[in-house]
C-alpha cells in the first residue's frame, strides 16, 4: 500500500467516526487532525485498530481506532460483557470488580467500563479512588466475582493507558478465555452496539473496608513478627513514584509493625504526568534517584519503590562500600524466595508438597533454592498470568509458596493472583529486619546466598529493528539461532537447546530430544552451556525488538572476589552477544 492509498483508507475510517454516533468533542478533535497539512497524526490515529490482545489493551490516549479512548475501551468492555453472559449462563448474578491507577483519564475509563457492564445487567464493583492492581485481583476473589478490569498502563510513559482483564480466580485471562474474548471484541463492528448508558442500581462503590481486608491478608503472610517488633524502627525509604501505592503500602508496613517509614513528598503527589521522573519505572536508576539520595541523607536501611499500579517493586540496598545500589528483578526474587523457603522450613511447613513458580527467563537460582530444600519448582512463560495459571491448576493439590519473574514482579502468597508489590514490599522489609537481627546487611545476605547456591549475573539486552524490513531481520535472526546455533557461547560448550515453537528440548551432547510440557507454543529459544549459563531469546510481542536474556555463571568462593566476578560476568555477556551474532 502506497502513502496515498494509506491516507485514503485512514480518511475513510475517520469519516465513519465523523458520521457515526460519537460525541462532539471526539468529532472536533478528528476534524482538527484532518485539517492539518501534516497528516502524520491522523494516520497514526486511524491506520490500524488498537487490538484487544491476550493482555487486554494498551496504547497512547487520544481519538481514533488506534488510541485508548472511550470507544476503544467501550468495544473491549462490550465484548467482555457479551462473553461473560455466554460463559456464566448458570450464574444467578454476574459480578465484576473495576479499578484504576493514577494515569490521566483512568477514572473516566473506569466509570465508562462500569456503566457498560451495568447496562448489560452485570453487577459492577468500583473502587472509590485509585487502588493497586493486586488489590483488584484480591477483591475479585473476595467478592466471588466472575471477572475484573484494571485501567492501567503499568510503567509505560505518561501518554499511555491500558486495560487488563481478569477471570474469576483473580488472575489475568489465559486460554481458552483469552482468544474467546478477543473473538467477541472483534465482533463489535459499530459504536451503536456498545451500551454506554449505565444502570446505577448495579454499580456499588468499594472503599476502606476492602482495603482493610486486603491489608490484613498481607499481614497474615508475615513469618517473623517478633523480629519486626524488635526492629520496628528500621529506616525504610518508600516511594510510590506518583502511583497507587502511596497510601496502601505505608498502611501495610505499619500494619506489620514498622514505624519508621520515610517518604519522598514530591513523589507522593498522585499524578498521571509523573512530574519528577521521565519514566515511572523502578527498574531505572533515574526513577529511584530521589529515594536513594534521601536514603544517603538519613542513613536508611533500605529503599523500596513501587511502579504506578503497585504490582512491581524496585529495591536499593547498601553494598560493601556503603553505596546504595539497585537490585535487579532476579536478585530481588532470589532474596524473597530464599527467605520464604527458609522460614517455611524452620516452622515445619515444608512437607514435600510445596512449590514455587518462575518464568523461563528468570534466574535458575530460584529453582536451585527450591529443590535443595525439598520444594518443587515450575517454569512458565514470561508474564504473571502464567504463574497464576499454575497456582489455579495446582490449587488443592500442592501448596504455593511464592512466584517471581525477572521483570520485578513477585507474589509471596496466593491471596492474590497477580504480581503484588504491596505484599512483596512488606516481606522485603521483614527480610531487612531479619538480616539486621542477624548482624548482616541485605547485600551480605545476597552474597551468602550466592556462595551457597552459585553466583549468577543477569542482564537483558535488546536489538531494535523497525518497520517491515526490521520484522524480517528479527525473523531471520530467530531462524538462524533455531537451526544453526553456535557450538560455543561465551567460551562454554552448548549442551542444551529448548525451542518453544516445537516444544522440544535437544541435548547437544547426544542429539536426543525430549518434550517440553507447556500450555501453548511460543517463539522463544533457550541455550544452556556447560558452565551453567543460560541465554533466552525472543522477539518482543509489543515492540520492534528482539530480546536476549542472559544468566551467566561464574565461580564465586569469596566475598572479596565480588567485583572481579561481576566484571568477568560482564565480559562473558559481551562475548555471548558476539557469538550469537547480535
Amino acid at each position: 500500500m502506497n502513502n496515498q492509498e494509506l491516507l485514503t483508507n485512514v480518511e475513510a475510517k475517520a469519516q465513519i467516526w465523523l458520521d457515526g454516533n460519537y460525541d462532539e468533542e471526539t468529532k472536533k478533535a478528528i476534524k482538527n487532525l484532518m485539517a492539518k497539512d501534516d497528516k502524520a497524526d491522523l494516520i497514526d490515529a486511524f491506520y490500524t485498530d488498537l487490538e484487544f490482545g491476550t493482555g487486554g489493551l494498551r496504547g497512547i490516549m487520544g481519538v481514533g481506532t488506534n488510541r485508548m479512548n472511550k470507544y476503544t475501551v467501550g468495544a473491549a468492555t462490550q465484548g467482555l460483557a457479551n462473553y461473560l453472559k455466554k460463559n456464566f449462563t448458570n450464574c444467578a448474578e454476574i459480578k465484576v470488580v473495576i479499578g484504576h491507577d493514577c494515569r490521566n483519564n483512568s477514572r473516566f475509563f473506569t466509570e465508562t467500563v462500569a456503566n457498560i457492564f451495568s447496562a448489560n445487567g452485570i453487577k459492577a464493583y468500583v473502587f472509590d479512588d485509585l487502588r493497586p492492581t493486586p488489590e483488584i485481583s484480591f477483591a475479585i476473589r473476595e467478592l466471588n466475582c466472575q471477572s475484573g478490569v484494571i485501567i492501567t498502563a503499568s510503567h509505560n510513559p505518561k501518554e499511555y493507558n491500558g486495560y487488563k482483564a481478569y477471570w474469576d480466580d483473580g488472575g489475568q485471562i489465559i486460554a481458552p478465555h483469552d482468544t474467546n474474548i478477543i473473538d467477541e471484541v472483534n465482533k463489535i463492528k459499530s459504536v451503536d452496539e456498545i451500551k454506554f448508558d449505565g444502570n446505577p442500581a448495579l454499580i456499588e462503590v468499594l472503599g476502606e473496608d476492602m482495603d482493610n481486608l486486603f491489608i490484613n491478608k498481607v499481614k497474615s503472610i508475615s513469618l517473623a513478627p517478633e523480629i519486626i517488633k524488635k526492629h520496628k524502627d528500621l529506616k525504610i525509604i518508600y516511594t510510590p513514584i506518583h502511583g497507587t501505592g502511596v497510601r496502601i503500602v505505608p498502611m501495610a508496613l505499619r500494619k506489620l509493625g514498622f514505624e519508621n517509614i520515610i517518604n519522598i513528598p514530591e513523589q507522593d503527589v498522585v499524578s498521571g504526568d509523573f512530574p519528577t521522573v521521565v519514566s515511572p519505572n523502578p527498574e531505572e536508576p533515574a526513577a529511584m534517584e530521589m529515594a536513594t539520595k534521601k536514603a544517603v541523607e538519613v542513613d536508611a536501611d533500605i529503599v523500596i519503590a513501587s511502579d504506578p499500579d503497585a504490582d512491581r517493586l524496585g529495591v536499593a540496598v547498601k553494598n560493601d562500600k556503603g553505596k546504595f545500589i539497585l537490585l535487579n528483578g532476579n536478585q530481588t526474587a532470589v532474596l524473597l524466595t530464599w527467605y520464604l523457603i527458609k522460614k517455611w522450613k524452620e516452622t515445619g511447613k515444608i512437607t514435600g508438597n510445596e512449590f514455587i513458580v518462575k518464568t523461563i527467563v528468570t534466574s535458575e537460582i530460584l529453582k536451585e533454592i527450591a529443590i535443595k530444600n525439598g520444594v518443587k519448582s515450575y517454569d512458565v512463560y514470561t508474564g504473571f498470568k502464567w504463574i497464576a495459571g499454575i497456582i489455579r491448576e495446582l490449587e488443592g493439590k500442592q501448596k504455593y509458596i511464592c512466584g517471581g519473574e525477572e521483570s520485578y514482579g513477585f507474589l509471596p502468597g496466593d491471596y492474590v493472583r497477580d504480581k503484588d508489590a504491596v505484599g512483596s514490599i512488606a516481606m522485603f522489609a521483614e527480610i531487612a529486619a531479619w538480616a539486621k537481627d542477624n548482624n548482616m546487611t541485605l547485600f551480605e545476605l545476597m552474597q551468602d546466598i550466592y556462595l551457597e547456591y552459585g553466583f549468577s549475573k543477569e542482564k537483558m539486552k535488546y536489538i531494535v529493528r523497525k518497520g517491515q524490513q526490521g520484522q524480517q531481520e528479527i525473523k531471520a535472526i530467530m531462524e538462524k539461532l533455531r537451526h544453526d546455533p553456535p557450538a560455543i557461547i561465551g567460551g562454554s560448550k552448548l549442551v542444551l537447546v529448548k525451542d518453544y515453537v516445537s516444544l522440544k528440548a535437544t541435548d547437544k551432547t547426544n542429539n536426543k530430544t525430549t518434550d517440553l510440557i507447556m500450555p501453548v507454543t511460543s517463539d522463544a529459544l533457550q541455550f544452556f552451556t556447560e558452565d551453567g549459563s543460560k541465554i533466552s531469546v525472543r522477539p518482543s510481542g509489543t515492540e520492534p525488538k528482539i530480546k536476549f536474556y542472559f544468566e551467566v555463571k561464574e565461580p564465586f568462593k569469596n566475598k572479596a572476589d565480588w567485583d572481579a566476578t561481576n566484571e568477568k560476568a560482564d565480559s562473558k555477556i559481551d562475548q555471548m552477544l558476539t557469538d550469537l551474532g547480535a
